[in-house]
């Protein structure tokens, strides 16, 4: 397993946990860490892909300043239960195993009923978007950036090329498989290289917009984005992710199966307020769109970045201090 950066957080242990897929271990955790402990209000943010708890933006300080912030690692991410710490961990995983988890974690472990504001980026919006229409009652408010309610093809398909290069590395096995501490940076650098031209965009490039991060040149930059910056993470923990990611469809919530996307979407109670980004090569903003119309409570603001996918995480100042105001609009206007 790769060594994760020394950071606290809390854990949450489930006893007997059947995961979707029919699954079901002795012992699972969940990663969590709370912000603003003694705000009245409650606000729970999922970690996204390749997200860890300290790293994922909860404004804190922000719009989200008067609430108790329950940041909790999604399953795979390598904080919570995941193919590298897990023995047994399943071969899918599914974001319904995520929400069930953190609904126990809330309601049994912290003994909330009720969550003023979810707010995900990314796979974090997705499940999001699973929790509105699994727990509907229990979700007010849902702030959902740069994600989709369900993996477009295009995303699915994108998506291979990383998986692809990685599973076909040298030296790389399944966890199950691999000897213990054996080495697979060749792989997860191929990994990076493949993610790395998709989190921007065309024109960020051109705009040689990676100088605003502290780089020279574009090779300082790929350098730490498609190697540094996997140097902690174990491959089955993304491929685990990343195969989560791609069957992602909120229409699985659903016990009726012959029920439409469309349908699936209207059935939401909480408000939403959807936030892509006009540049995002993931999650397009033409999707949102069109789940917007769907939603009865549904509100789109669209970030105009050329800053792409990682416009969504505050990656730099001026796309998050607008969404910070967008967010902070939509909760003031809650009748």
């Amino acid at each position: 397993m790769s060594k994760l950066p020394e950071q606290s957080c809390r854990y949450f242990e489930l006893e007997d946990f059947t995961f979707q897929n029919g699954t079901t271990l002795p012992h699972v955790r969940l990663a969590y860490e709370i912000f603003n402990p003694h705000a009245s209000k409650v606000a729970l943010i999922p970690t996204c892909f390749r997200g860890r708890i300290h790293s994922t933006l909860n404004f804190a300080t922000g719009a989200l300043r008067d609430c108790r912030i329950i940041v909790v690692a999604l399953f795979g991410n390598g904080e919570s239960s995941s193919p590298s710490n897990t023995p047994g961990f399943p071969e899918l995983l599914d974001y319904r195993d995520c929400v069930r988890a953190q609904h126990a974690l809330l309601t049994t472990e912290l003994g909330i009923q009720s969550v003023d504001v979810m707010l995900g980026f990314s796979m974090g919006g997705q499940c999001t978007y699973y929790w509105t229409a699994m727990y509907p009652k229990l979700i007010r408010n849902a702030v959902i950036v740069c994600s989709s309610a369900r993996t477009s093809l295009h995303n699915y398909q994108f998506l291979e090329g990383p998986k692809y290069a990685l599973e076909s590395s040298v030296g790389y096995t399944p966890v199950n498989c691999r000897p213990k501490d054996m080495k697979v940076a060749r792989g997860l650098n191929a990994f990076g290289k493949a993610y790395s031209a998709w989190l921007t965009s065309a024109e960020w490039f051109e705009q040689e917009r990676f100088k605003d991060l502290g780089y020279e040149t574009l090779q300082d930059w790929d350098r730490d984005v498609c190697s540094k910056n996997y140097s902690s993470w174990d491959p089955d923990d993304l491929l685990s992710m990343l195969g989560m990611w791609q069957r992602g469809n909120i229409i699985m919530c659903n016990s009726d199966s012959e029920e439409s996307f469309e349908t699936s979407l209207a059935q939401i109670k909480a408000r939403v307020l959807l936030m892509p980004c006009q540049t995002d090569q993931y999650f397009s903003w033409e999707a949102s769109k069109r789940e917007a119309r769907f939603l009865s409570n549904g509100v789109l603001k669209i970030i105009p970045s050329i800053w792409g996918h990682i416009a969504g995480a505050g990656s730099n100042q001026q796309d998050k201090d607008w969404m910070d105001q967008k967010i902070s609009t939509f909760l003031d206007t809650e009748v």
